[in-house]
């Protein structure tokens, strides 16, 4: 399947009708050029030209345009209620062409590149080698960009078994062009420029990336998918590369002028410039309003979520609602917020119960193909378990209701279980596909997500999760277009649990423990199967993400009753080390346990947080330079940090910070800021690059503002200068505010006219206008329970606009950090500070309230209003 590339945003691109001409050099070739000729000269170009298009605001879904359309299936004997099995495939590892072939990205670390180190193909990686071959030879490169997990969608599948193991396009590619495999995660810079390409060519884009460009790297055409030969309507890749080659040997000058043509006008258009140093005073409220009410239009009130199938969970958009009805409720608009909040929960609870979130190990998968949120794609990606978990607990932090913690736990628990390193590193993703026993030829999509032996519970776990002996998949077209899941069942929950349980006759807690007891069999059996393959790469802006979720979890989830129990998955895998730590429920003579809330339980979220931060600073980060380099496989990458691992990091450790770790983080948060507005920063025009432009290889930078399934870059650094110019004083502070409106004036006709595009760019500029942030400042001995308690208090309630900063002045490395970075924390803490008791003070408007000692008495002054505190 082809998905979404992130969008970018263009402006003030000159046009000249002149100049489009020179695009449209295949014009003179014979009537045989036609394909190539409509692609480099299509309406959709001159469009982009002649009207300044802004690729973000096409509809979703036309950059999402292929939806499954072809599945590689084997027929097999239907399995009653056999739980989630897919489309049956052959790897690439298992091919004929495994023992013939070996090429250069044997060599290399990315489990992408790998997977391809056996095709005929002759590939290279990415970097001089490559280039230097191509000028060599004189020949046109061949660029083929995607990822480990990117593979198992149907399109980028089927490509890579019709084309790259094909001997005949081999030959093609070998004899007349250089070819290159780009890991996109690996080179999300690379990736960026030639999808924009296209994406301008052709008005959407998707993987997977096919671009041929010139030995100087100049983009000459490009595609997503295309067939070994000519059908589905498209042009096949034979036909493609025998015309490029052809134009190559005819018109290489003009071919050569076209890309040369297209990065200059691009590179014109992406590095736009703000036109003043901050937005219009109104501007932030309005785009604030207008996202949230461009949102509400596409609500789906049935089935939840923003938009149409396929549904992916993009949670910057719940941040956004749950901000913006925040803001109502603190203005007096309960009604308006109350409107907000319920599409967000009412979303939340469906996701939560759909298909896409695995009830069986935790965590969630990628997207789902339907409306319903039920038949999912069943990878599972690092980044978005961070941001869901942190939703989860946004949720949790507004209705005090364990349905959203239990989640929230549900994913931290799958993280620590199955997707951390031994140096306490998280890894990036696990597959849709594994083989269903050990030694088999074939995986299969869901294969890991299969059984029925539930034995004496197994009627009410079916009635609970609609499993059925035809197969569960038919609550939507949607669902099997194409017929792959007859006779199977994805988990899904349609029932209440409390009407279910009263029907039965049973108490609540019996009847989600029943189902908990089914969770962990269902587990059991999982676990002697062999497993997805894993993404072990370590990327440090998605460990950024999870960091901050491990974090903020450590603290918020203290909020939870001590009578709260929580079933299976959120216990973790190994069953005596779990039941021997937690209390355990034993049903009908099973060593089934569930736990209750332990302060140690939530310690170790903190410990993984540093972790993780720990093994980034020790392999990924330069002291000397205070560089971060972008990932890390068997060492680190080649490729330099990018903005989003400066931005995310760096948001990362201010939560383990504020959320009670040691200033060490905040320390190095301001080293990485200072890096990151080195690196990236247009001081004269405004905003972040995506890359450092030190790469002469990577021909265009971009200012990407896009929020979509991962955040912007610029979005979360607003919001982390924000965040450090409240936590410094004087001239520094200035200066992180003044980067912010600098840097949010660069989208303001983004914010104006396609708010929907930018949703935590919407919240960015709204707390950047805030007249006066909340200051909660905690002074006490660290190793206190009181202490804990305190802090757990302190962000008891959700409230963006809020720094906790936390001071034990019996701490002299901690005293000389306030006295060197604002000097007024440092003389709070002295003139508050008690040997036997945690003072805590809550400031705004250059006034603070009286001191309180008890946690409730501070979770009572932070719930008031803000005029109030004032």
């Amino acid at each position: 399947m082809a998905t979404s590339a992130a969008c970018v945003r263009i402006s003030s691109f000159h046009y000249n009708n002149n100049n489009f001409s020179k695009l449209c050099f295949f014009r003179t070739l014979d009537n045989s050029s036609s394909m190539l000729e409509r692609l480099l000269c299509s309406s959709s170009l001159h469009h982009f030209l002649s009207h300044k298009t802004k690729l973000s605001s096409l509809p979703r879904n036309y950059l999402y345009p292929f939806r499954r359309p072809l599945a590689v299936i084997s027929h097999r004997p239907i399995h009653p209620y056999k739980v989630v099995a897919m489309a049956e495939r052959t790897p690439a590892s298992t091919s004929h062409s495994r023992n013939k072939h070996t090429n250069r990205l044997a060599a290399e670390h990315s489990p992408y590149l790998l997977q391809h180190a056996h095709n005929p193909v002759d590939w290279f990686a990415w970097g001089e080698e490559a280039f230097a071959e191509a000028r060599k030879r004189d020949v046109p490169i061949f660029l083929s960009s995607q990822n480990l997990f990117l593979l198992s969608d149907s399109l980028c599948h089927v490509m890579e078994v019709e084309s790259f193991e094909d001997e005949g396009v081999a030959k093609l590619l070998n004899d007349w062009f250089v070819s290159i495999k780009v890991d996109r995660e690996e080179r999300p810079d690379v990736d960026k420029v030639y999808m924009t390409y296209v994406q301008a060519l052709y008005g959407g884009g998707g993987w997977p990336l096919s671009v041929f460009l010139s030995p100087d790297l100049k983009p000459l055409m490009g595609g997503t998918y295309f067939p070994p030969e000519d059908k589905y309507g498209r042009p096949g890749f034979k036909t493609i590369l025998r015309k490029v080659k052809d134009a190559w040997d005819k018109k290489r000058d003009m071919l050569a002028q076209s890309g040369a043509f297209a990065i200059e006008q691009l590179s014109e258009a992406l590095s736009a410039s703000a036109s003043s140093n901050k937005l219009p005073d109104e501007l932030p409220q309005n785009a604030l309003r207008l996202c949230a009410e461009q949102l509400s239009k596409s609500y789906d009130s049935r089935f939840g979520g923003f938009g149409s199938a396929p549904k992916f969970p993009r949670p910057v958009e719940i941040q956004m609602m749950l901000y913006h009805s925040k803001k109502l409720e603190d203005t007096g608009k309960s009604g308006e917020a109350s409107e907000g909040q319920k599409m967000v929960l009412f979303t939340l609870q469906c996701m939560a119960k759909g298909g896409i979130h695995d009830h069986v190990g935790g965590g969630f998968h990628r997207y789902s193909v339907d409306e319903r949120w039920h038949v999912p794609h069943f990878e599972k990606m690092l980044y978005d378990q961070g941001q869901l978990a942190n939703v989860y607990l946004d949720a949790f932090s507004l209705t005090k209701d364990v349905f959203y913690s239990y989640i929230c736990r549900d994913i931290l628990d799958y993280l620590r279980r199955d997707m951390i390193g031994p140096g306490g590193e998280i890894f990036s993703a696990e597959d849709a596909d594994s083989a269903e026993t050990e030694g088999a030829t074939r995986k299969k999509e869901g294969a890991f997500y299969v059984e029925d032996i539930l034995g004496e519970h197994a009627i009410l776990f079916k009635e609970h999760y609609y499993l059925k002996p035809t197969g569960n998949c038919d609550l939507s077209r949607m669902s099997d277009p194409h017929n792959e899941f007859k006779g199977k069942n994805v988990l899904i929950e349609l029932n209440d649990s409390s009407a279910s349980a009263s029907k039965l006759g049973m108490p609540l807690e019996k009847y989600l423990n029943i189902l908990g007891e089914c969770r962990r069999k269902l587990f059991d059996v999982r676990s002697k199967r062999p497993r997805p393959h894993l993404d072990d790469k370590v990327i440090v802006s998605w460990n950024g993400l999870v960091i901050s979720s491990f974090a903020r979890a450590s603290k918020i989830l203290k909020s939870e009753a001590e009578s709260a129990i929580f079933n299976f998955p959120v216990v973790g895998s190994d069953r005596n080390e779990f039941c021997e730590k937690w209390p355990a429920s034993v049903l009908h003579g099973d060593s089934f346990c569930s736990k209750s809330v332990e302060a140690n339980e939530r310690k170790e979220y903190t410990e993984v947080a540093e972790s993780a931060a720990s093994f980034i600073r020790r392999h990924l980060y330069d002291e000397q330079t205070h560089r971060l380099q972008h990932s890390f496989r068997n060492g680190p990458s080649k490729a330099p940090g990018f903005l989003d691992d400066y931005a995310f990091l760096i948001s990362g450790l201010l939560d383990l910070y504020e959320f009670g770790s040691g200033t060490k983080w905040l320390v190095w948060a301001i080293e990485l800021q200072n890096t990151q507005d080195e690196l990236f920063l247009d001081r004269e025009g405004g905003g972040y690059f995506n890359t450092t432009g030190e790469d002469p290889s990577v021909l265009l930078r971009v200012k990407e503002d896009h929020d979509g399934a991962e955040p912007s870059g610029n979005s979360v650094s607003v919001i982390n200068l924000v965040r450090l110019a409240s936590i410094v004083a004087g001239s520094k502070s200035d200066y992180y505010r003044q980067n912010a409106e600098h840097s949010l004036a660069v989208f303001e006709t983004r914010l104006k006219d396609m708010a929907m595009a930018v949703p935590l760019m919407c919240c960015a500029a709204d707390m950047l206008s805030v007249p006066s942030r909340k200051h909660v400042v905690l002074v006490g001995h660290k190793s206190s329970v009181d202490f804990e308690n305190m802090l757990a208090a302190a962000h008891a309630s959700y409230d963006l606009n809020k720094t906790v900063i936390h001071i034990d002045p019996a701490d002299t490395e901690e005293m000389d950090f306030w006295e060197e970075h604002n000097s007024n924390n440092a003389s709070m803490a002295r003139n508050n500070f008690s040997a036997d008791k945690v003072v805590a003070l809550v400031c705004q408007n250059f006034s603070c309230s009286p001191p309180v000692t008890d946690p409730i008495s501070l979770e009572n002054l932070l719930l008031e209003k803000p005029s109030s505190t004032a």
